[in-house]
């Protein structure tokens, strides 16, 4: 992963977000870039509003600054800058520029409500794109992944590429991988497991559960990973994000990161 793009909300969580960033690029290797930008919306250039304009890109300039003073980069690559447009359109625009390949960012992005999980600004991010997102919980330290659960209904993947960033992280941090297949009522796919897949795992559960997250939950005290890795699916993990644009903490949270892969739809 040599692209990694972290957007900025808040400044405190965009110090964590990045620091996080910048260790996990470190271990990569000297080639890995570390983008990070935050966003605005740009009046129309009408009079007085170029003036406008120019204190907002300043403003965010000044944000990006100073998140930038309080982490130690260590030698790690990193582009600051500033980026037009809305948070979806805008991040959905620069990552294909810049072929990113893992997008870090927090649970919530600006909102603090003890009740959130997701807030609606990533919530909106996990529905609109299909690049992998590393979801770092506020104020983690990072860490390796020692264990990884990955979490899943089906095991059969019809897209090409879905598990290389798995693949990616497990070869990087010398990482077991406990699958858990978590069989729902509404379970209609083949049950089994790719080939592919089941030569990278060191464990498997089949459980059958209501949703996969409450077979997460029964199994994760078991597994005690260090990262939970889930798909991006409509009747996937995330079904009730497809109903809104947030996730509460007693539908679902984590202490832990979380990987999201893009997944069939």
């Amino acid at each position: 992963m040599k692209n990694i793009l972290v957007p900025v909300g808040s400044t405190h969580n965009g110090i964590n977000n990045l620091q996080y960033a910048v260790n996990f690029a470190a271990m990569t290797g000297s080639t890995a870039t570390v983008y990070l930008i935050n966003l605005y919306k740009e009046f129309s250039r009408v009079g007085g509003l170029t003036k406008v304009n120019q204190l907002i890109i300043d403003d965010n300039e000044s944000q990006l600054n100073e998140v930038l003073s309080q982490v130690d980069t260590k030698g790690v690559k990193v582009i600051a800058k500033p980026v037009k447009g809305d948070p979806f359109e805008g991040i959905a625009r620069i990552s294909k520029q810049l072929n990113i390949d893992l997008i870090i960012l927090s649970p919530q992005s600006v909102e603090i409500k003890n009740e959130i999980y997701l807030g609606s600004i990533t919530g909106k991010i996990v529905k609109q794109t299909d690049i992998p997102l590393l979801i770092v919980p506020r104020d983690y330290l990072f860490r390796k992944f020692e264990t990884i659960l990955l979490a899943f209904k089906t095991g059969h993947f019809e897209k090409e590429g879905v598990l290389n960033p798995l693949k990616e992280m497990m070869q990087l941090f010398s990482s077991k991988l406990n699958l858990l297949q978590v069989i729902t009522p509404d379970t209609q796919e083949d049950k089994n497991i790719d080939e592919d897949l089941m030569q990278l795992q060191s464990s498997v559960k089949v459980t059958e559960n209501a949703t996969i997250f409450q077979g997460v939950l029964e199994h994760f005290q078991s597994h005690k990973p260090d990262m939970l890795c889930v798909l991006r699916r409509k009747r996937g993990f995330f079904q009730k994000l497809w109903e809104k644009n947030t996730v509460l903490k007693k539908e679902f949270h984590t202490s832990i990161p979380l990987l999201i892969l893009k997944g069939q739809e």
